[in-house]
């Protein structure tokens, strides 16, 4: 009786085309892409064809946000699944890494049974500290550990597994574009592992300056208006800037596109979720001109501000037969949702996290979706900066390395979003209650303080 029951409820699993087996996850991260930067959120100059197919065949979410408006911290929250008033890595610089008891996502899906690899751009330790990737969960790795020359795409070397793989002539005979090398790595990855439930973080660098690309993807955009050419100093000069940052996007599309092409050729589409988007919003730097191409569409502020275009930005997701083709969400999301979204996809429980699920909204089960009670950001640039989301309302502080208490901006993310309109003069209850929270929902942190920078006294 129990061998019939046992082969009666296998060949029920077939039938219905149920499988246990644990999805692939692919999360693809830009650098520097704005949320209108790609088509399908109305770029107008710049052809994404292959990522504005895979929003067409998944799903995409308008309301999604990144862990920081720079890159370290971002990634600080997408690897830790906690907001930047919580994670490690809160800013650039500061010799910031993540320590021996910061749990990632990698190490929660490598104990789950699953292959992990990071390409591209780490930026949260290095071999010398116990932020090194394979110390956080990685099996593989290879790309930038430093941020720094992750600036530049033609280096004479790439970390590989905690070795330099050299390329000494490659600086003068710029023969080896480093996105590309993650993509051809990438693609190795993803054959080498396709037996096994794999995680694959691939952290690509573009479009974030340098602006740099092969002549092939400036050629086609060489029809458009410059304003002269970018003349260099920490980033290299260009002198097409504009036709430059444009081809490096398409070239990323173009590489979306090759990524999706061999999951179907491997014929593990069906179990392969992949995830596209950025760190954060766009940038002037290097010569980039997010104003030329409505890099933030229509939300206020760029990089290093904490308004939306600083920090809501593009996302797709696909997983063919499981994610509603051509459907899109308002739930709003952000990075430190994605280890949580990992624990329900690898039927394991989550580390401790700021975040919530969204496998549900992925899987069109909207009735189990949680909500967030709140997102919370903050930044210690340029005076100090907060910003608290609650529902639809927004508020967002300035100056804070002046005055931690300093006034609260309120905005109605749903009515005004693009914040043109301040109502904390009309909503002084909520605006209170709203700072209450901002003070709540923080821990301090040893390196990353709000405080105003000591002047040298004049002698």
């Amino acid at each position: 009786m129990f061998k019939f029951s046992f082969y009666v409820s296998i060949f029920f699993l077939i039938l219905t085309g149920y499988s246990t087996e644990k999805p692939n996850i692919i999360y693809i991260l830009a650098d520097d892409l704005g949320f209108a930067d790609v088509g399908f959120n109305g770029q107008k100059y710049i052809k994404t064809p292959f990522i504005d197919k895979m929003r067409q065949e998944g799903m995409s979410f308008n309301q999604h946000y990144s862990g920081s408006t720079v890159c370290a911290p971002s990634r600080s929250c997408l690897m830790s699944g906690l907001h930047t008033g919580n994670t490690r890595v809160r800013g650039n610089g500061h010799g910031a890494h993540l320590l021996e008891d910061d749990k990632t996502v990698a190490m929660l899906l490598k104990a789950a049974g699953y292959t992990t690899g990071c390409i591209g751009k780490w930026g949260l330790g290095t071999y010398e500290n116990a932020g090194a990737p394979d110390k956080k969960g990685f099996d593989h790795f290879f790309g930038y550990i430093d941020q720094t020359r992750a600036h530049h795409y033609y280096q004479d070397y790439m970390w590989r597994n905690g070795e330099k793989e050299m390329y000494p002539d490659n600086p003068k005979k710029r023969n080896k574009y480093s996105h590309d090398l993650f993509t051809e790595d990438a693609l190795n990855f993803i054959e080498t592992n396709q037996k096994k439930p794999f995680f694959l973080y691939l952290a690509y660098t573009i479009p974030h300056v340098d602006l740099d690309v092969p002549q092939d993807s400036i050629d086609p955009y060489l029809h458009l208006p410059e304003k002269g050419p970018y003349k260099g100093g920490h980033y290299i000069s260009c002198e097409k800037p504009r036709a430059t940052f444009a081809g490096m996007v398409s070239r990323l599309d173009a590489h979306v596109g090759i990524l999706l092409s061999k999951l179907r050729e491997l014929k593990i589409a069906e179990n392969t979720l992949v995830i596209f988007t950025s760190d954060n919003g766009p940038t002037p730097a290097g010569g980039a001109d997010p104003d030329f191409f409505d890099g933030n569409g229509i939300y206020k502020g760029i990089k290093r501000d904490l308004y939306e275009g600083g920090v809501r930005v593009p996302f797709v997701a696909w997983w063919p037969g499981k994610i509603k083709a051509n459907s899109t969400t308002d739930h709003a999301s952000a990075f430190w949702d994605f280890m949580p979204t990992c624990a329900d996809l690898a039927g394991v429980k989550s580390y401790k996290t700021d975040g919530v699920s969204y496998l549900p909204t992925l899987l069109g089960e909207k009735s189990k979706q949680q909500g967030h009670e709140y997102l919370y950001w903050e930044f210690y640039e340029k005076g100090g900066k907060q910003a608290l989301r609650s529902g639809d309302w927004k508020v967002v502080r300035l100056n804070v390395n002046k005055d931690r208490n300093a006034p609260l901006e309120l905005y109605n993310i749903a009515q005004d979003p693009s914040e043109s309109q301040n109502l904390a003069k009309q909503y002084p209850e909520l605006v209170s209650k709203l700072a209450k929270k901002i003070n709540e929902v923080r821990s301090e942190s040893e390196i990353f303080k709000f405080q105003a920078k000591k002047r040298k006294k004049k002698k």
